[in-house]
């Protein structure tokens, strides 16, 4: 497997490209699924989940073809040869759920495998499977996977969604919009994510209102046609090399980036003393004399804090003045970077979903693992500022939401390097 090293000290300056967003994209691409006509996105990201999304459309009979390095996806639906997503498939990403809302409304027919062979009650798939039981459809679960049915079509209801999730909301809007008369769908998601999706079904002939809100209101139609979309800004991505001269310090701006899609983040960096500023292409970020000031933290459903920058945000207050409280709200167990950041001398106590971060003056270098994606930036962003060399392995993880890490932070200075695995 192959493995990044950092070697920390070296302030950045420069500029950094953002890419469209992964999990915009992953949404993006099923859409296709619900014409017989081309999707075309622009700004795609370059990573192995949507390599993983490809292999599920064509499986499905889907043309997938890249263009421009990637950069520019064209996905036709008009000759599928399949309603079944393979678990073989599925396991490698829970993205992947996305195709059963669009199999049902155009199809209404859906054979799709739970993420990664997991019950129901697990992982929130009942949301989703309530919601479009809703619409009129009839789902079984049978060895692992879910058999969907809806016959006649699926028909717009009312659907309270009993916690925001971004995939329902994701599932819901996308079958909603060939479904026979109106739905509303309450306690949506109000992600950019789920205004990108919108976007993108809008300029395909289809009637919604209120995506960024609480309350999406859509008016099924009988059929979609060919669009041209843009993919939003990863604002994700965004975050982590905002983020970067606070480690290093310097200055870097984020081309493309956008404060209305990291208010919240941004409110916290201003707490910690980082200056963030707006500029003709994007936003500037540069860390003020001294050490970063320690904040507290609590994630939460867009717009507040997002838990997917929670990692790379313990991080950078592990050399803050002070201590800082981080409470994690969205998902469970998502503090497995913190023993990795002790090796390298953070002092950080964890009890259930609350993390105590105490700054210490810096940190050192060492051997490192990564044990999820967002962890893995952490630990690399953390070398930025650790005396001496940095070694963070299984970086596999890494590949799965960022592009070409090692070129973005090396073309501003950092000193990084990927070495290839045996």
């Amino acid at each position: 497997m192959d493995s990044i090293v950092v070697k920390g000290g070296t302030p950045l300056k420069g500029k950094i490209q953002i890419a469209g967003a992964k999990n915009a994209a992953l949404a993006l691409m099923p859409a296709t699924l619900l014409s017989e006509e081309p999707l075309t996105l622009t700004n795609a990201p370059r990573l192995s989940d949507i390599k993983t999304m490809t292999e599920l459309l064509r499986s499905l009979g889907v043309e997938v073809t890249a263009l421009q390095d990637g950069k520019v996806q064209v996905l036709s639906s008009h000759a599928m040869t399949s309603t079944t997503a393979d678990y073989d498939i599925v396991r490698k990403m829970r993205a992947s759920n996305l195709v059963l809302g669009p199999l049902l409304a155009r199809h209404h027919q859906a054979v799709v495998s739970l993420p990664g062979g997991c019950a129901i009650g697990a992982r929130p798939m009942d949301i989703h499977v309530t919601a479009l039981e809703a619409m009129g459809a009839e789902i079984e679960l049978k060895d692992g996977y879910l058999h969907a049915t809806a016959k006649g079509g699926l028909k717009g209801a009312k659907v309270p969604l009993r916690f925001a999730s971004v995939g329902a909301t994701e599932n819901v809007l996308m079958a909603a919009t060939l479904a026979k008369g109106t739905t509303v769908i309450e306690n949506a998601a109000r992600e950019p994510e789920i205004v990108d999706l919108a976007e993108c079904l809008r300029r395909m002939g289809a009637q919604i209102d209120g995506e960024g809100t609480s309350t999406i209101t859509i008016q099924g139609v009988d059929r979609l046609g060919a669009a041209t979309h843009p993919v939003v800004t990863d604002r994700i991505e965004l975050g982590t090399y905002m983020l970067a001269p606070v480690f290093a310090g310097g200055e870097v701006e984020c081309v493309g980036g956008r404060l209305d899609l990291v208010g919240s983040f941004v409110e916290k960096l201003h707490a910690a003393g980082v200056e963030v500023t707006e500029t003709a292409d994007g936003l500037k970020v540069s860390r003020s004399n001294g050490r970063a000031r320690a904040v507290d933290v609590t994630t939460e459903v867009f717009p507040g804090f997002p838990t997917d920058l929670q990692a790379q945000m313990m991080a950078m207050l592990c050399t803050a003045e002070g201590t800082s409280v981080l409470e994690e709200k969205i998902f469970e167990n998502r503090f497995m970077h913190a023993p990795e950041l002790v090796r390298m001398g953070a002092d950080i106590e964890v009890h259930g979903g609350t993390a105590t971060v105490h700054g210490v003056d810096r940190l050192k270098g060492a051997p490192v693992m990564a044990t999820d994606l967002r962890a893995s930036v952490s630990l690399i962003l953390a070398g930025l500022a650790a005396e001496g060399e940095t070694v963070v392995s299984r970086v596999y993880h890494l590949d799965r939401g960022y592009e070409h890490v090692e070129e973005k932070l090396g073309a501003v200075g950092a000193q990084i390097e990927r070495i290839a695995g045996s």
